[in-house]
């Protein structure tokens, strides 16, 4: 049965705009390197992502000196712990001045509501802009031998669903799920504010390296993806603001 919960504050309806839709992944192991991936996108895209190595390397001081240049950052650290140190962890995100960050929906519905609480609270203390929440459901390089290794002897449709709808009931604003399960959380959470930015992006005739649910950015919208975040197809690419053009095109094709 499709979750009823109240819905998540919207704070950003997804935009038709293409190019707005697109999150560029910044996996990258120094802050020049990924200042000069910024530099050349420009506004080519809609926002960037700062995921464990880039921030392991170069610290919450680049975050703060991309975001106060106002780019849009997606702080992509999985956030799973107790619910208090996540709580926090989410407040320090929104003073970074990110523009979404995300948790470990399998951390449980206490950790996913008291970080979405306290990082309100704070934010509306601050007179800042709250930061879009969302849970990851299954990471896009699990499949079913990988849960079952970890103890959960489950489909991963199942295992997306039951996230998606635990996440929706602690009043997060959206998921980060496999393009292939879209169609998953959109039965699970009927919502529409509730949004869904799937990763594992590839182009038509590219290989899925190590992500195992991948399709083309066409295939993810006409599933219904509000947001992609896309790494290797554009950063490894020698003309990166052709590559998007190209994604941008192809997501047309695909629509």
């Amino acid at each position: 049965m499709p979750s009823t919960a109240a819905a998540p504050d919207p704070l950003d309806i997804a935009p038709t705009n293409i190019r707005e839709r697109i999150i560029v992944a910044l996996d990258v192991p120094t802050a020049d390197e990924a200042r000069s991936i910024v530099a050349e996108l420009g506004e080519a895209v809609g926002a960037f992502k700062i995921g464990m190595q880039l921030f392991t390397a170069a610290g919450p001081d680049f975050v703060r000196e991309l975001a106060g240049r106002g780019i849009k950052i997606f702080l992509d650290l999985k956030y799973h712990d107790i619910p208090n140190t996540v709580a926090a962890a989410g407040i320090e995100a929104a003073k970074m001045g990110v523009w979404m960050f995300n948790v470990h929906a399998a951390g449980g519905a206490e950790m996913m509501r008291r970080t979405r609480g306290e990082v309100g609270e704070y934010c509306k203390a601050a007179g800042s802009r709250r930061p879009i929440i969302l849970g990851v459901t299954v990471l896009t390089s699990s499949d079913e031998q990988t849960l079952t290794e970890t103890g959960i002897p489950t489909e991963v449709n199942d295992q997306v669903s039951l996230l998606a709808t635990l996440a929706f009931e602690a009043s997060l604003d959206g998921v980060v799920a496999s393009p292939k399960e879209v169609s998953v959380v959109r039965q699970a959470v009927t919502e529409p504010a509730f949004l869904t930015v799937t990763p594992g992006i590839r182009g038509p005739n590219a290989t899925s390296d190590d992500q195992r649910r991948v399709t083309t950015i066409g295939g993810a919208f006409a599933a219904g993806s509000d947001f992609v975040v896309i790494g290797r197809p554009i950063i490894s690419a020698v003309d990166r603001r052709a590559a998007v053009e190209q994604l941008v095109q192809e997501a047309t094709i695909g629509e």
